[in-house]
């Protein structure tokens, strides 16, 4: 079965693709978009990537082009409660970042990456489309509501509701195909046994960030000025319309891309799933039984890393079998074990995932209530500030890859200069930092509410500018730039080679579990804090609500979690042949 299928050619048995005069140097189990064996000169590289970052720029722009301002068109045009905007904000990020677990299944089962992205692509843009459409519906329209008498009649009907959200959840899951499959691909593109593209792949990571980044920050700029000033209507068509130039791009890059053979017949995820069901059923092996019946079939004892010792018992035939073919590989065993490997790092980073889920909806509303004021006719739209995140990002990124791992690579000797475990540590902390200023601005911005008298007035403007939000918004960038590669590169170099979109479909889950509980989180403090009639930490009018309070939480939470990360990455052994 072919982990990835070229688009002309049958990949499930690579000695049936055609060869290459001798003095051309092919990069072993790849094939190009003919079936033939890759010419490394030719395929890949940078050269391809180039085409893949484009597709996955368009999308990033397409991505936060809906969902950044999201939370102010629930509140704005439909209506909904801060608390509840934030919890369905939660739900469909947490969702849509879950959803790539069943994406990477399908394109490492039966599509293939290619194949998976322009599905993807397609749905992708059905979604946008779709979502643009549900803003113009004739029963949308509340433009009468300033003087009706009662303010519930000027709600949008049901019908558009419930078409705005299925076409955001349909965006989800053409994300889900997307996301993990996209970047692997990209990754792909570059040989991890050759030196020079083994340095050139570390390098891939930090350059598909800058590059996401960079389209986030045009979305983040220009869309949200369009959508608060202009129309949602061209707000949404405008991600429409860039995701179909993206689509184009990917497909042009066609010729260039190498693509991976697979010679086994078997889907990785059945091969796995039969080490710990062999384990399973051999649970009541010893480990001199073990040893003794290898012996005896010829074989060298098992010399490989002696952690989770059950699963050897998955290199013994099954208890009730008489089949030899049933017997798992050192290297099935060696496979999933790498996949247990992260997980104690794949929960010590959830807390984190909680954190990154701030600055999409409260950090928004938190700016919202302040001066924005460029001038007397102007105003920066409160969904913009996540552009301070992307640019701390866009000019960290080249110092880090230019400047800091070069350094550091002089110093260690390692590929990437500091080990991805390093890396993600020091994401982790900066991001605690991130939760302490925002938490300090938040109170600072109460006492001034207090101050001018303006506690009972919620849609008054706090005299005091949002430029106080922008270290918080710095500081989070960093935070991104170190934690969020650092995992895209952990998850992809330590999964299987057959499980490389799997790997980076667990890496988002981190962010879509982490939404699934900041929206946990908020809807209990919800409750909690507002029995007995007392205002809760997200009332609606934010100068009596206690933000602050969330993000002392969160700092404490972040940091209890930071050490248990340290405790687990202490001990982490990475797999042979890492490109750490």
């Amino acid at each position: 079965m072919a982990i990835y299928t070229a688009p002309q050619a049958n990949l499930s048995d690579a000695s049936d693709t055609p060869t290459l005069p001798n003095n051309i140097v092919v990069v072993e189990g790849n094939v190009d978009y003919k079936g033939r064996p890759a010419n490394r000169s030719q395929s890949g590289r940078w050269k391809s990537a180039a085409f893949i970052i484009g597709v996955e720029m368009a999308e990033r722009f397409a991505h936060h082009g809906i969902s950044a301002n999201l939370i102010s068109y629930l509140t704005g045009p439909l209506g909904q409660s801060t608390a509840t905007a934030a919890e369905n904000v939660n739900a469909l990020s947490g969702t849509a970042l879950l959803l790539p677990l069943l994406g990477a299944f399908v394109a490492e089962s039966f599509l293939g990456q290619y194949w998976t992205v322009i599905i993807s692509s397609l749905l992708y843009i059905m979604g946008l489309g779709f979502l643009t459409l549900s803003t113009v519906l004739p029963s949308f329209n509340s433009s009468g509501c300033q003087n009706a008498e009662n303010a519930v009649t000027c709600s949008p009907s049901e019908f558009p509701i419930i078409f705005c959200f299925f076409s955001l959840y349909l965006i989800a899951v053409a994300q889900g195909g997307h996301k993990p499959c996209v970047q692997a691909f990209g990754a792909d593109q570059f040989d991890g046994q050759d030196p020079e593209e083994c340095k050139a792949k570390s390098s891939f990571f930090n350059w598909w960030y800058f590059g996401m980044c960079s389209a986030i920050l045009v979305a983040l700029v220009i869309l949200t000025y369009i959508q608060d000033n202009l129309s949602w209507s061209l707000g949404f068509a405008i991600p429409c319309l860039v995701m179909g130039f993206g689509l184009i791009l990917f497909l042009l890059g066609t010729v260039t891309y190498r693509f991976s053979v697979n010679s086994e017949e078997k889907s990785p995820f059945m091969r796995i799933g039969r080490v710990f069901v062999n384990a399973a059923r051999n649970w009541r092996a010893t480990s001199s039984t073990l040893s003794m019946q290898l012996e005896s079939q010829g074989c060298v004892p098992y010399q490989g890393p002696q952690e989770f010792k059950f699963l050897n018992k998955a290199l013994l035939v099954p208890d009730g079998s008489e089949e030899d073919g049933n017997i798992c590989s050192i290297s099935e065993v060696e496979d999933a074990k790498a996949i247990l490997r992260l997980f104690p790092i794949w929960a010590t980073c959830l807390t984190y995932g909680i954190v990154f889920s701030q600055s999409s909806t409260l950090f928004i509303k938190q700016g919202g209530t302040m001066d924005r004021s460029i001038s007397p006719s102007f105003e920066v739209p409160a969904a913009s500030l996540r552009s301070f995140i992307t640019l701390s990002i866009i000019l960290f990124i080249p110092i880090y890859d230019r400047i800091l791992v070069p350094t550091a690579r002089a110093i260690t000797t390692k590929p990437s200069g500091i080990t991805m475990l390093q890396r993600i540590g020091a994401g982790i902390f900066t991001s605690i930092l991130s939760m302490v200023i925002a938490a300090l601005v938040e109170m600072k911005r109460l006492e001034t509410a207090q101050e001018y008298g303006l506690v009972d007035k919620p849609k008054a403007t706090i005299p005091m500018s949002v430029v106080w939000l922008i270290p918080q918004y710095l500081i989070y960038g960093v935070s991104e730039a170190l934690s969020m590669v650092g995992l895209q590169e952990l998850f992809y170099d330590q999964m299987p080679n057959q499980l490389k979109s799997t790997g980076l479909a667990l890496y988002l889950s981190i962010l879509g579990i982490g939404s699934f509980l900041s929206s946990f989180l908020i809807s209990v403090i919800e409750k909690a804090t507002s029995r007995h009639g007392h205002e809760s930490w997200f009332s609606d009018n934010l100068n009596k609500a206690h933000l602050d309070y969330f993000y002392w939480l969160l700092a404490g939470l972040s940091a209890i979690a930071l050490a248990a990360y340290v405790y687990f990455a202490r001990s982490y052994a990475y797999n042979r042949g890492s490109s750490i």
